[in-house]
């Protein structure tokens, strides 16, 4: 699992990254790390500020949700996935994705807030759930979508979207492989 997700992650890393480079499009417009470090800490705090209004306005579907990604932390466990190799995916992840969804399709789709709704969308097409009780988890990630790729267009800069993915990534990653399997007090 850990092999098949980070070949896939840095696919779309080199994906994204390439048709950055072909095109011409900037990872950083303009170097300013205190703009950064803000966006980093907005994008991150907005992310859990928005879990914690999911799981209040739509508990259910946040609770089916969360159920689904019990069932990745207990095939994380089950295929002996390490703690370094969760940092790893996470950063992978979020380097793979900002750089292909931001860098690249959202100034590939028109650029400007077009292309933040656009590739927003895309990126919500592109995290499917299995459960239709999780309908809200799309919403989620769609509205996540919207928040990283306006960091992009305001700032010119993929850094605070990568460094706020990674660090929401590797939190929930790391709570996955902590958690601890139900056990059923059926006799």
């Amino acid at each position: 699992m850990f092999r098949i997700f980070s070949l896939l992650q840095i696919g779309l890393f080199v994906i994204g990254a390439g048709w950055m480079a072909f095109k011409g499009y900037p990872v950083v417009a303009t170097l300013d790390p205190l703009r950064d470090l803000i966006g980093v800490f907005l994008l991150f705090y907005g992310l859990m500020g928005l879990e914690l209004i999911f799981s209040r306005l739509f508990p259910d579907s946040f609770q089916a949700s969360e159920a689904l990604h019990a069932q990745i932390g207990t095939i994380m466990r089950s295929q002996g996935m390490t703690h370094h190799q969760a940092l790893f995916l996470a950063l992978a992840s979020g380097l793979g994705e900002e750089v292909l969804f931001r860098g690249a399709l959202q100034n590939a789709l028109f650029g400007g807030w077009i292309g933040v709704g656009l590739q927003a969308l895309v990126f919500a097409a592109l995290h499917p759930v299995t459960d239709r009780r999780a309908w809200s988890y799309p919403l989620f990630i769609f509205l996540g979508g919207l928040m990283f790729g306006a960091t992009y267009h305001l700032t010119g800069s993929l850094i605070p979207g990568i460094l706020a993915h990674y660090l929401h990534n590797a939190r929930g990653f790391y709570a996955l492989l902590e958690e601890k399997p139900q056990v059923s007090n059926e006799g």
